[in-house]
């Protein structure tokens, strides 16, 4: 999904990706070339080709989200980024090290082992002689998804930065004060090798959540009437009353996702629904995560089925040519586990390309 941002200006060099499964549906859409499927730990400098103006790396969450063990850094999952920012060292040592390198990951990081993982971040960035600096955008500016996501742009020292990417102080909408929190506990060399990232202000994409629903669902079918029933009685009386407030107001499409919440003392399994027309963040289906059913809503009747697999790729701004596993289990993990499209355009067009543009420039009068 990095790669479908991006765009056609840029050119892949090289793909990683440990799951056999995501990198077939990789393939699928872009072929096999540069694809290696392997843990990024086996990986050498030898694995990379020539050298790259970016790097992408959206390494595991679960251990830094809020649903995920706490394990944070030291986890299996999300301490990958340990083997992937050694490659970007070997390749310093090189002196083929990409101009530009994004790491993205759920809010979570900042907060992690409270701050310490992202100071760990930080400060193997600046070992690394890379400016850097984080903002959270949240998809909802882009399309009907709820889903704020951190993105740490790093680019070596000794490169112009254009005036134009980036601010002397934090930009509330860019950088929200538990990101500002996190930067003020980095050790002073982190710091002072941080950069305020600018991005200009979006516009309303005016696309609901309904707007994304298959007329003609595939890949799922509709509850049965008992299955309905018992996604229902899983609702609080707050959130029956909606149903019944969206039945006397016609058809509706609803988002329903279902959580654990503690009550009286004991953990309950909740289904909640949203009535803005947004959908709730996508998930993978681990760790005690849902997938997201919706509801239609109509005088007496009530339907509920899952999201399809369509419907949640939709959702990550994914057009309807791109394929998708056949299996729904593995659509819905692709979607939930990826970056949003129009997101990584709106950071490639903003900061990402002006700063490839600037070190091309520099590269250009040096020679």
């Amino acid at each position: 999904m990095a790669r479908a941002g991006l765009g056609r200006g840029w050119t892949c060099l090289f793909a990683n990706d440990i799951d056999p499964k995501k990198g077939a549906t990789y393939a699928a859409n872009w072929g096999k070339r540069n694809l290696k499927i392997a843990d990024v730990a086996a990986l050498t400098t030898k694995d990379l080709p020539a050298t790259a103006d970016l790097a992408w790396a959206s390494f595991p969450c679960q251990d830094l989200s809020l649903a995920g063990s706490g394990a944070g850094l030291r986890g299996d999952r999300s301490g990958t980024f340990w083997p992937f920012w050694r490659l970007i060292e070997d390749l310093v040592g090189e002196d083929r090290a990409p101009s530009v390198v994004v790491l993205e990951n759920v809010c979570g990081a900042l907060t992690s082992h409270g701050g310490k993982d992202f100071a760990a971040i930080c400060s193997a960035i600046a070992g690394a002689k890379y400016r850097f600096g984080a903002l959270v955008v949240d998809a909802v500016r882009f399309l009907p998804q709820s889903r704020r996501r951190l993105f740490i742009v790093c680019v070596r020292e000794g490169l112009t930065v254009p005036k134009k990417v980036f601010t002397t102080e934090a930009d509330e909408l860019w950088h929200p004060s538990h990101l500002v929190s996190a930067y003020e506990k980095l050790p002073t060399r982190a710091k002072a090798a941080w950069l305020w990232f600018s991005l200009p202000k979006t516009s309303s994409h005016g696309v609901t959540f309904t707007d994304l629903i298959e007329k003609k669902p595939s890949g799922v079918s509709w509850h049965t009437s008992k299955q309905t029933r018992h996604l229902l009685s899983l609702m609080s009386p707050l959130n029956r009353k909606k149903i019944a407030l969206a039945k006397k107001r016609g058809v509706r499409v609803v988002g329903v996702y279902k959580r654990m919440r503690k009550e009286k003392g004991r953990r309950v399994q909740r289904a909640e629904v949203r009535f803005d027309d947004i959908s709730g963040c996508l998930r993978t289906p681990v760790g005690g995560s849902s997938r997201q059913s919706i509801i239609v809503a109509k005088g007496k009747s009530v339907r509920s089925r899952l999201l399809s697999p369509r419907e949640a790729a939709r959702l990550m701004g994914l057009p309807d040519s791109y394929k998708l596993p056949k299996n729904y289990n593995e659509a819905y993990h692709l979607a939930g586990d990826g970056v949003v499209v129009p997101v990584v355009r709106f950071l490639a067009a903003n900061i990402l390309e002006p700063l490839v543009a600037a070190a091309k420039t520099r590269e250009q009068k040096a020679a």
